[in-house]
């Protein structure tokens, strides 16, 4: 009996285990070819296209929001889901910044790292962003807000094509890792900066990063389509498939 449960339990830590490593926010890589299939690989026509439906909010931040219907379930049915979903797609717990179950209100803020980059003459651009997703519960339906006002840019002025010629040759830290810390100070030739995405392509035409901003102007869209189609998907059908009430 002993070693039937112990198989069991066996059995069921590998199945949460692939669960829990498949559980996770979409990688770049697959939101480019997410983006791709939407809108086509020309970034620039993409991004001035999408601008047309786009319209900024009065803090000029992008914002996206969606009502997803779930009739008959209770506020306290569909927090549960969406507790269960935020905790296992978000998996640092620093990513949920508010979880108010009385409210009916979760709040995630993370990172989605090098949705796009660009390697000029100089400088190396990698940009990321940090969507601000919020979930408002009601009885039969939630509200998703996703928001984005800045882009995180990670500005290496060594790591362009004639990066070599600037870098130190007493100096022996590494130049161009775009995969560097935020708060990594020890390399002089990186500088994080933040652009507003209101003052770059395609809301302003004449941009010096015009194409590095057409490209996350799309990866950002593309995303918040990703992020809602999850949700509404962990509505309708749990997390694992069978997370119902009949067990």
């Amino acid at each position: 009996m002993k070693k039937i449960r112990l198989f069991m339990f066996t059995a069921i830590m590998m199945v949460f285990g692939t669960f829990t490593v498949q559980a996770q926010v979409m990688k770049s890589a697959d939101l480019e070819k997410y983006a791709k299939q939407r809108y086509g690989d020309k970034w620039l026509d993409a991004a001035y296209n999408l601008s047309k439906d786009l319209t900024l909010d009065k803090n000029q931040s992008l914002t996206y929001q969606e009502v997803i219907q779930a009739p008959g379930k209770t506020k306290q049915q569909l927090y549960v889901t969406l507790n269960y979903w935020a905790t296992a797609t978000f998996r640092d717990k620093q990513n949920i910044t508010l979880n108010d179950k009385e409210a009916g209100c979760i709040i995630i803020t993370s990172t989605m790292r090098n949705i796009a980059e660009h390697m000029g003459t100089v400088s190396k651009y990698s940009i990321s962003i940090t969507p601000v997703i919020r979930l408002d519960i009601k009885d039969g339906k939630v509200r998703v807000t996703y928001t984005v006002q800045n882009y995180e840019v990670l500005d290496d002025i060594s790591g362009g094509f004639l990066g070599s010629l600037m870098t130190d040759p007493y100096d022996n830290r590494s130049v161009g890792d775009s995969k560097r810390k935020a708060d990594d100070k020890t390399n002089p030739y990186l500088y994080d900066r933040q652009w507003e995405i209101a003052k770059h392509y395609p809301f302003v035409l004449k941009d010096a990063q015009k194409r590095t901003c057409a490209k996350a102007l799309v990866m950002t869209h593309a995303y918040s389509n990703a992020i809602i189609d999850k949700v509404e998907e962990a509505l309708k059908n749990g997390i694992v498939g069978n997370d119902n009430e009949d067990w």
